[in-house]
């Protein structure tokens, strides 16, 4: 009897787990699906060619973001460039040079502390130690991103590098490779694909950061070439839709690019993703 109404209560606990998941993932799945389509249904019918590639004029009463669109890119690839050596340099001497245990910790605990900080903290930091030096421009923002995404991309890297077996290691060694040379030819190309796809996804963090960019970028939606631009003042695609639909209250150009951003998220995990894939089987032959 005992034995049964146990078995009675355990069934009945299973399934209210089950219930209770169920329910859980069916929200889950739902809440997203719902918040993306609503997003592009009612964005992508406001984006057009001249929508993409005009400049915006109060005279014309014409609306453009490709100054938005290419101040993004400026602002991306200024970032990358400062933080991927620094990120994946840090991470390498961290796994195969520091013999320190407790300042590798240390570091390790800071990297990670750093990395939860609310991005409008490392705003007010941008603005008041780089736009001290370069004023407001988007060479402020991206040194600014530089120091949010710095603890994600040496920590991504560094997990990746402790991935490779440790007797990768030391069968070159054997060999009698030096130790940047086992570095270079051995443990780099065994967890390339963890470090691209930990780059990669970074990108779409520094895609989609506003808060740190008020302060530091500016906001103009003017029209310049790659070197003037990170010297001037410019929004992105993330600030420029917080304006249009906070100061201007203009929601159907808000929610044109909130579709395109929502867009070029989804191909940077998608492309990730197939890149790291690509690298894995390269690496399994």
């Amino acid at each position: 009897m005992t034995q049964n109404s146990i078995s009675a209560k355990r069934k009945a606990y299973i399934v209210l787990m089950r219930s209770f998941i169920a329910v859980s993932v069916a929200l889950t799945c739902g809440l997203t699906l719902f918040l993306i389509g609503y997003v592009l249904i009612s964005g992508l019918p406001h984006v057009t060619w001249s929508f993409l590639t005009t400049t915006p004029s109060i005279l014309n009463g014409r609306i453009g973001i490709l100054p938005d669109i290419m101040n993004t890119i400026y602002i991306i690839l200024a970032t990358l460039v400062f933080v991927l050596p620094l990120g994946v340099g840090a991470a390498v001497y961290l796994t195969e040079y520091a013999t320190n245990k407790r300042v590798v910790a240390a570091i390790e605990y800071a990297a990670e502390t750093l990395s939860g900080i609310p991005s409008i903290i490392y705003g007010l930091v941008g603005m008041l130690l780089f736009t001290g030096i370069f004023g407001t421009s988007l060479i402020a923002g991206a040194f600014t991103l530089v120091i949010m995404n710095l603890p994600t991309v040496m920590r991504t890297a560094q997990e990746s590098l402790k991935t490779v077996p440790q007797s990768y290691r030391e069968g070159a060694f054997g060999l009698g490779a030096g130790k940047w040379r086992v570095i270079r030819t051995v443990v780099l190309p065994g967890c390339i694909d963890g470090i691209i796809t930990g780059c990669i996804l970074s990108v779409g963090r520094i895609l989609g950061e506003s808060a740190a960019l008020l302060f530091t970028a500016g906001a103009a939606h003017k029209l310049f070439g790659l070197f003037d631009g990170l010297m001037n003042q410019g929004a992105t695609l993330t600030v420029a839709l917080y304006f249009y639909a906070k100061e201007s209250g203009e929601f159907e150009i808000a929610f044109a690019i909130a579709a395109i951003l929502m867009l070029l998220t989804l191909m940077i995990n998608l492309s990730a993703l197939f890149i790291g894939r690509y690298f894995k089987k390269r690496r399994a032959l």
